[in-house]
């Protein structure tokens, strides 16, 4: 069943994003200038937490549009467009070899037993910005987050990134890694484990304490 009626793109009209994306589809660019560009500063801050700097972010970004131009006959709907667009973003940033990444996200958001009380729907993750006596230590916890990361395998890490980083449901990680829903939670449950584990080995705290 085609489910392009599911289309979500932002906050926008479902019946106008829809229209943008049929007409997208069949070669229009500028349907696919207006599909995208709703999408273009949240992709941007995306490629800014992978990038080293932001030219570099700006660069990804482009890479990740080209892209997306060439390939949107393959969009079916299935998932959101964004969390689409997200993934190609991804995986732009990984064939590039990029290893940094920028990651102010307290170790405490990546709890297993909070992912067990889940079902397919994430909470905000959005934190007011740090005060700026806890700045540095924020950064520094940052990069630390980040290393522990990196020390995840591949497939963990996707899974982190997307489930995380673009809030991705668990059946849209399902449809755009091309496994299945319970590959998709065992992986996270395991991924989630082996990076608190690999926090406590390099002795990342959590919100200033210990892990």
């Amino acid at each position: 069943m085609n489910s392009l009626m599911a289309v979500t793109v932002g906050p926008g009209n479902r019946d106008h994003d829809l229209s943008c994306l049929r007409r997208a589809q069949a070669g229009d660019a500028e349907a696919f200038c207006a599909l995208v560009s709703p999408l273009q500063e949240r992709l941007l801050r995306q490629a800014c937490g992978l990038c080293r700097d932001a030219a570099e972010a700006e660069d990804l970004v482009v890479e990740t549009m080209a892209e997306s131009w060439r390939c949107i006959g393959r969009f079916d709907g299935s998932c959101r467009f964004s969390t689409w667009l997200f993934a190609i973003l991804l995986h732009r940033h990984q064939k590039a070899a990029r290893r940094a990444r920028r990651w102010p996200i307290p170790l405490a958001r990546f709890s297993v037993e909070e992912e067990q009380a889940r079902t397919t729907a994430t909470e905000n993750l959005a934190e007011p910005a740090p005060a700026p006596d806890t700045a540095s230590a924020r950064a520094e916890l940052g990069g630390q987050l980040r290393t522990a990361i990196d020390r995840l395998p591949k497939a963990h890490r996707h899974v982190i990134l997307l489930r995380y980083f673009e809030e991705a449901s668990l059946q849209d990680i399902a449809v755009l890694t091309g496994v299945s829903l319970g590959t998709v939670k065992s992986r996270l449950h395991y991924a989630l484990l082996n990076l608190r584990e690999i926090a406590r080995e390099l002795n990342l705290s959590e919100n200033g304490g210990d892990t």
